[in-house]
């Protein structure tokens, strides 16, 4: 498994922001929109592309064009909120959705939403702000799998040890890539220091 951390002053400024109980929902919304974006350039900066002939005003030149069909898989509610950041930079992206809660006594994901598109021939790139014991994104993965996705990566905002450790056991060909990696899960299994829970904070319920 490879593990990419967005190391940038920005992404330090606007984790920051998230974290900190008195940031306001449209601050809060803001700083996630802007990190999404930091994160997304970082997963996309291998993918292929193929030269293309393109006339400028002045002259013909070669340029570049996408060789790799992306699908964005983002886990409800929380993952909402990455999608459009995402689609800002590739709006000829698909989009499935998969709805997974947490059941709080047993901190177990159940599945309660599926709508994914086929995914073979596919980079499929699971969102979703937080990594915490991992057991949703593995349910995610196994998923995508199913549909045919052999390339995926995953692109979460902030990660805990035994979330990242619990994929890379599973699926260590996977690229997680997250803006920092906190130190633990708590009892409840939220991760320290961490910033709450994302989607009451965002949506501000």
């Amino acid at each position: 498994m490879s593990l990419q951390i967005v190391d940038h002053p920005l992404a330090r400024v606007l984790i920051s922001q998230l974290r900190n109980k008195d940031t306001l929902s449209p601050t809060f919304r803001k700083a996630c929109r802007n990190i999404t974006q930091m994160l997304i350039l970082e997963a996309t900066k291998t993918m292929s592309t193929r030269p293309v002939e393109i006339e400028t005003p002045l002259e013909s030149t070669e340029g570049s064009i996408w060789d790799e069909y992306i699908t964005l898989i983002p886990i409800i509610r929380a993952g909402i909120a990455m999608v459009d950041p995402i689609l800002e930079i590739f709006p000829e992206a698909s989009v499935g959705y998969l709805g997974l809660e947490r059941d709080e006594e047993t901190t177990v994901a159940r599945n309660y939403y599926r709508k994914i598109p086929h995914l073979k021939n596919q980079t499929a790139i699971i969102v979703d702000p937080l990594l915490a014991t991992g057991g949703s994104l593995l349910q995610a993965i196994e998923i995508c799998r199913k549909e045919g996705a052999e390339k995926i990566l995953i692109v979460t905002i902030l990660a805990a040890p035994e979330g990242v450790e619990a994929v890379s056991q599973k699926h260590p060909d996977i690229t997680i890539i997250t803006a920092v990696m906190d130190r633990e899960l708590n009892q409840q299994k939220y991760i320290l220091p961490g910033l709450g829970d994302f989607g009451d904070r965002l949506f501000n319920t």
